[in-house]
Protein backbone atom coordinates (compact mmCIF):
# COMPACT_ATOMS: atom_id res chain seq x y z
CA UNK A 1 0.00 0.00 0.00
CA UNK A 2 1.31 3.62 -0.67
CA UNK A 3 1.74 5.98 2.27
CA UNK A 4 -0.78 9.15 1.96
CA UNK A 5 1.48 12.10 2.96
CA UNK A 6 0.16 15.36 4.23
CA UNK A 7 3.45 17.59 2.60
CA UNK A 8 2.70 21.26 3.35
CA UNK A 9 4.15 24.78 4.82
CA UNK A 10 2.64 26.43 7.79
CA UNK A 11 3.41 29.38 10.32
CA UNK A 12 4.33 29.18 13.57
CA UNK A 13 0.85 29.50 14.75
CA UNK A 14 -0.47 26.24 12.29
CA UNK A 15 -1.83 28.57 9.56
CA UNK A 16 -1.09 26.95 5.95
CA UNK A 17 -2.41 30.54 4.03
CA UNK A 18 -3.92 33.86 5.17
CA UNK A 19 -7.51 34.66 5.62
CA UNK A 20 -7.09 35.72 1.91
CA UNK A 21 -5.64 32.29 0.84
CA UNK A 22 -2.52 34.20 0.12
CA UNK A 23 1.21 32.87 0.47
CA UNK A 24 3.21 36.25 0.22
CA UNK A 25 4.54 34.80 4.02
CA UNK A 26 5.96 32.00 2.38
CA UNK A 27 7.00 32.99 -0.82
CA UNK A 28 8.50 36.06 0.28
CA UNK A 29 9.96 34.96 3.74
CA UNK A 30 14.05 35.22 3.94
CA UNK A 31 15.36 34.01 6.63
CA UNK A 32 19.29 32.48 7.71
CA UNK A 33 20.74 29.82 9.42
CA UNK A 34 24.26 28.63 9.58
CA UNK A 35 24.29 26.03 12.35
CA UNK A 36 25.29 22.37 12.21
CA UNK A 37 23.49 20.13 9.41
CA UNK A 38 21.63 22.92 7.68
CA UNK A 39 20.21 21.65 4.54
CA UNK A 40 19.67 23.72 1.26
CA UNK A 41 16.46 25.25 0.38
CA UNK A 42 13.49 22.34 -0.19
CA UNK A 43 12.53 24.05 -3.34
CA UNK A 44 16.03 24.10 -5.01
CA UNK A 45 16.76 21.79 -7.82
CA UNK A 46 17.50 18.63 -6.05
CA UNK A 47 16.17 19.61 -3.00
CA UNK A 48 14.10 17.56 -0.43
CA UNK A 49 11.00 18.78 -2.27
CA UNK A 50 11.75 17.26 -5.63
CA UNK A 51 13.00 13.69 -3.87
CA UNK A 52 9.82 13.93 -1.80
CA UNK A 53 7.51 14.61 -5.43
CA UNK A 54 9.21 11.80 -7.52
CA UNK A 55 7.69 9.80 -5.19
CA UNK A 56 4.07 10.75 -5.35
CA UNK A 57 1.80 8.59 -7.95
CA UNK A 58 -0.78 10.31 -7.07
CA UNK A 59 -2.25 13.73 -5.42
CA UNK A 60 -5.86 15.26 -4.16
CA UNK A 61 -6.78 18.03 -2.65
CA UNK A 62 -10.20 20.30 -1.44
CA UNK A 63 -11.76 23.37 -3.94
CA UNK A 64 -9.98 25.97 -2.25
CA UNK A 65 -6.01 24.64 -2.72
CA UNK A 66 -7.45 23.80 -6.18
CA UNK A 67 -8.87 27.02 -6.71
CA UNK A 68 -5.72 29.10 -5.78
CA UNK A 69 -3.54 26.37 -7.64
CA UNK A 70 -5.81 27.66 -10.87
CA UNK A 71 -5.24 31.51 -10.09
CA UNK A 72 -2.38 30.93 -10.13
CA UNK A 73 -1.91 29.47 -13.52
CA UNK A 74 -3.76 32.22 -14.52
CA UNK A 75 -1.00 34.65 -12.96
CA UNK A 76 1.51 32.79 -14.57
CA UNK A 77 -0.24 32.75 -18.22
CA UNK A 78 -0.52 36.56 -18.09
CA UNK A 79 3.07 37.44 -17.28
CA UNK A 80 4.23 34.94 -19.71
CA UNK A 81 1.48 35.76 -22.41
CA UNK A 82 1.79 32.30 -23.37
CA UNK A 83 0.59 28.59 -22.46
CA UNK A 84 1.95 27.38 -19.25
CA UNK A 85 2.32 23.72 -18.75
CA UNK A 86 0.40 22.02 -15.42
CA UNK A 87 3.12 21.71 -12.41
CA UNK A 88 2.10 18.14 -11.33
CA UNK A 89 1.97 16.89 -15.33
CA UNK A 90 1.63 13.30 -15.70
CA UNK A 91 -0.13 11.83 -11.98
CA UNK A 92 -3.88 11.96 -11.58
CA UNK A 93 -5.12 14.78 -9.15
CA UNK A 94 -8.26 14.26 -7.64
CA UNK A 95 -10.56 17.79 -6.18
CA UNK A 96 -12.51 16.81 -3.36
CA UNK A 97 -16.25 18.90 -4.10
CA UNK A 98 -19.40 19.18 -4.43
CA UNK A 99 -19.23 21.91 -7.06
CA UNK A 100 -18.48 21.64 -10.56
CA UNK A 101 -15.58 23.20 -11.31
CA UNK A 102 -13.35 24.01 -14.02
CA UNK A 103 -10.59 21.64 -15.60
CA UNK A 104 -7.57 23.25 -17.20
CA UNK A 105 -6.81 22.74 -20.45
CA UNK A 106 -3.11 22.62 -20.39
CA UNK A 107 -0.72 20.24 -21.26
CA UNK A 108 -0.07 17.58 -18.94
CA UNK A 109 -3.37 17.70 -16.62
CA UNK A 110 -5.33 15.01 -15.07
CA UNK A 111 -7.68 16.74 -12.80
CA UNK A 112 -10.84 15.07 -11.73
CA UNK A 113 -13.28 16.50 -9.61
CA UNK A 114 -15.44 14.39 -7.55
CA UNK A 115 -18.04 14.41 -5.03
CA UNK A 116 -16.32 11.89 -2.64
CA UNK A 117 -15.27 11.53 0.52
CA UNK A 118 -11.79 10.71 2.21
CA UNK A 119 -12.66 7.12 2.96
CA UNK A 120 -14.26 6.21 -0.27
CA UNK A 121 -12.04 7.91 -2.82
CA UNK A 122 -8.90 6.70 -0.98
CA UNK A 123 -8.94 3.00 -2.78
CA UNK A 124 -9.37 5.04 -6.29
CA UNK A 125 -6.40 7.15 -5.00
CA UNK A 126 -3.97 4.15 -4.14
CA UNK A 127 -4.80 2.14 -7.28
CA UNK A 128 -3.74 5.04 -9.37
CA UNK A 129 -0.47 5.63 -6.89
CA UNK A 130 0.55 1.79 -7.24
CA UNK A 131 3.57 1.83 -5.30
CA UNK A 132 4.55 5.57 -5.30
CA UNK A 133 2.59 7.82 -2.51
CA UNK A 134 -0.21 9.39 -2.20
CA UNK A 135 -0.09 13.26 -1.39
CA UNK A 136 -2.57 15.32 0.65
CA UNK A 137 -1.79 18.76 -1.46
CA UNK A 138 -4.66 20.85 1.30
CA UNK A 139 -6.20 21.57 2.64
CA UNK A 140 -6.64 21.13 6.51
CA UNK A 141 -10.05 20.30 6.29
CA UNK A 142 -8.88 17.39 3.89
CA UNK A 143 -5.76 16.21 5.61
CA UNK A 144 -8.19 16.00 8.73
CA UNK A 145 -10.60 13.84 6.61
CA UNK A 146 -7.94 11.38 5.68
CA UNK A 147 -6.60 12.13 9.63
CA UNK A 148 -10.07 10.91 11.18
CA UNK A 149 -10.65 8.32 8.85
CA UNK A 150 -7.38 6.49 9.58
CA UNK A 151 -5.75 6.93 6.48
CA UNK A 152 -3.29 10.07 7.08
CA UNK A 153 0.37 8.37 7.38
CA UNK A 154 2.77 11.47 7.21
CA UNK A 155 2.96 14.78 7.96
CA UNK A 156 6.00 16.53 6.11
CA UNK A 157 5.66 19.75 7.71
CA UNK A 158 8.01 22.72 6.69
CA UNK A 159 7.46 25.11 9.57
CA UNK A 160 8.10 28.72 8.63
CA UNK A 161 9.07 31.40 11.94
CA UNK A 162 6.47 33.59 10.83
CA UNK A 163 3.03 34.59 12.59
CA UNK A 164 -0.13 35.00 11.09
CA UNK A 165 -2.40 35.67 13.88
CA UNK A 166 -5.34 34.36 11.38
CA UNK A 167 -5.50 32.41 8.19
CA UNK A 168 -6.66 28.94 6.92
CA UNK A 169 -5.46 26.14 9.84
CA UNK A 170 -3.14 23.72 9.05
CA UNK A 171 -5.72 20.86 10.58
CA UNK A 172 -10.28 21.29 10.79
CA UNK A 173 -9.82 19.11 14.23
CA UNK A 174 -8.04 16.89 16.47
CA UNK A 175 -5.13 14.41 15.52
CA UNK A 176 -4.23 11.06 16.90
CA UNK A 177 -0.66 10.78 18.51
CA UNK A 178 2.10 12.04 16.15
CA UNK A 179 5.70 10.62 16.28
CA UNK A 180 8.30 12.78 15.78
CA UNK A 181 10.76 10.50 12.62
CA UNK A 182 12.94 13.59 11.00
CA UNK A 183 13.92 17.35 11.60
CA UNK A 184 15.68 19.00 8.82
CA UNK A 185 16.67 22.82 9.49
CA UNK A 186 16.68 24.67 6.31
CA UNK A 187 19.72 27.60 5.59
CA UNK A 188 17.00 30.31 5.16
CA UNK A 189 15.82 29.19 8.71
CA UNK A 190 12.85 27.59 8.09
CA UNK A 191 12.38 23.75 9.84
CA UNK A 192 11.07 20.72 8.36
CA UNK A 193 9.38 18.27 10.69
CA UNK A 194 8.52 14.34 9.40
CA UNK A 195 5.69 13.25 11.91
CA UNK A 196 4.54 9.63 11.74
CA UNK A 197 0.75 9.30 13.01
CA UNK A 198 0.06 6.59 14.78
CA UNK A 199 -2.92 3.94 14.22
Amino acid sequence: MPLTQYYVAASLDGYIADPDDGLDWLTRYEGSYEGPGAADDPMAAGGSYEAFYERVGALVSGSATYEWILRHLGEVDEALESGVAWPYAGKPYWVLSSRELPVPEVEGADVRVVDASAEEIHPELARAAGERNIWVVGGGGVASQFAAAGLLDELHLTLVPVVLGAGKPLFAGPLPVMRLRAVTPIRNGMVELRYELAR
